[in-house]
């Protein structure tokens, strides 16, 4: 275990930043534990840290903090049952290589594979489809080191109000060392992405959710289109992209290109709009086919802070129609679109999902614009249509508002107060959502 002092630590996004006065690399949850026993005896609070992916200060401390990218516990792949076993602290892409080696895959993954596990987990990531819960859903047990340093292996059978409160559990109960998910057989999806007009769009989401494993669409702001996509389960891996049209789509035309046009709308504000449009005309139909994560998660190197709320399926002409207002009444411009996914729903106490089929509304600003008043704006309207905000994504809310907006909302705080009745693992902004 390794260990420094004074490190500061900023997210992906460099929206947060935070310096704690130790740092901790453990290796082991038996390392883990010793981290916490420690940092108890020094009157320190802790929190794990993964990727920084997430745009809220979850992860922030100036106590301890537990970078879990150095866990090395054992990795088990049980091919016959479909499972695995692997370190919290794994990237998102290392375990979809581990899978796609032993043959399976996970059902479904969001457009990025940067997170932790643990980190991804935590926060209800969560991918695009309506037969398709969260990450969390796939969850068949995990390891929780707890604030008196013992560690709890719990799962459905085994200590299952910790089972569930910790599938979304925010890093409010412990520190997850190792997490076991339920796999699939790896599969190959056939992609079709193609611009359309916006109307047409809107007037066929619950047509295009039903009909598509995956479907969500891109909406570019100051435009009447959208980009559709629509991710179908095919057998064989029969139409893929030439390297140069991945490179040219992917790296160029999502990050480079995109990427310049980013900072010459931020240095010259005036030219937002028109940019825009611009990005919007060259959309183009594209189809292929690729093994399914490769299919899922795309390079994201431009950088942007982000906003995302879950919302009953039905809500989401009223909500879109408000975004849309919201847009044409900014007074400075946006530069990053907005993005339509639909989540079927869950049991998981804190999921966004839970109790629900979802539509998640995600909007976004490039790093370096303003953002504030559009973000509490639609944030406004999103609670007045029952909207939960995504755990990993900004959002102004606190536990008053947030209790009735989660039935379950009092078991996570009785789980909580058991696992952790002195808040070794609090920080302001899990004291702001759950309460001191």
């Amino acid at each position: 275990m390794s260990s420094a002092s004074g490190a500061a630590w900023r997210n992906w996004s460099g929206n947060q930043r935070a310096t704690a006065v130790r740092v901790v690399r453990p290796r082991s949850t038996a390392e883990v534990a010793a981290a916490v026993h420690a940092a108890r005896r020094d009157g320190l609070r802790v929190k794990p840290v993964g990727s920084g992916h997430s745009f809220t200060a979850a992860a922030a401390t100036d106590g301890v903090r537990l970078d879990l990218r150095a866990l090395d516990e054992p990795v088990a792949v049980d091919r016959d049952r479909r499972l695995v076993t692997v370190p919290a602290g794994m990237r998102l892409r290392t375990l979809n290589a581990l899978l796609a080696a032993h043959g399976l895959a996970l059902p479904n993954l969001g457009d990025i594979d940067a997170q932790t596990v643990a980190g991804a987990l935590a926060t209800g990531t969560h991918g695009t489809g309506a037969g398709y819960g969260c990450l969390s859903t796939f969850l068949a047990g995990l390891d929780l080191v707890t604030a008196e340093g013992t560690v709890v292996s719990c799962s459905p059978a085994a200590h299952p109000d910790v089972f569930t409160a910790a599938q979304v559990g925010l890093g409010a109960l412990g520190v997850v060392t190792a997490v076991t998910l339920r796999c699939v057989d790896a599969f190959v999806l056939e992609a079709d992405e193609r611009p359309t007009p916006l109307a047409e769009t809107l007037s066929r989401v619950d047509e295009l959710a039903t009909a598509n494993d995956h479907f969500e669409f891109y909406w570019q702001p100051y435009t009447e289109r959208t980009l559709v996509k629509r991710n179908n389960r095919v057998a064989v891996d029969s139409r893929p992209l030439s390297k140069l049209k991945a490179w040219w789509e992917n790296d160029f035309l999502q990050n480079v290109a995109f990427g310049a046009v980013c900072r010459l709308g931020r240095a010259v504000p005036a030219l937002a709009p028109p940019l825009m449009r611009g990005v919007a005309s060259f959309f183009s139909p594209v189809t292929y086919t690729r093994r399914s994560d490769r299919v899922f998660v795309t390079p994201r190197r431009v950088r942007f802070v982000e906003m995302e709320y879950g919302l009953p399926r039905a809500a989401l002409p009223e909500a879109f129609a408000a975004l849309r207002r919201i847009v044409d009444g900014l007074p400075f411009p946006l530069l990053l679109p907005v993005e339509v996914r639909v989540v079927a729903a869950d049991d998981i106490w804190l999921s966004h999902g839970y109790g629900r089929d979802s539509v998640y509304i995600a909007i976004h600003q490039y790093v370096g614009m303003p953002y504030e008043p559009y973000f509490h704006a639609f944030e406004q309207v999103c609670a007045g249509l029952g909207g939960r905000p995504h755990w990993g994504k900004l959002h102004w809310r606190d536990a008053a508002s947030l209790a009735p907006a989660y039935p379950r909302f009092a078991d996570f705080l009785a789980v909580r107060d058991k696992l952790d009745p002195d808040r070794v693992f609090a920080n302001a902004y899990v004291e702001r959502v759950l309460g001191a």
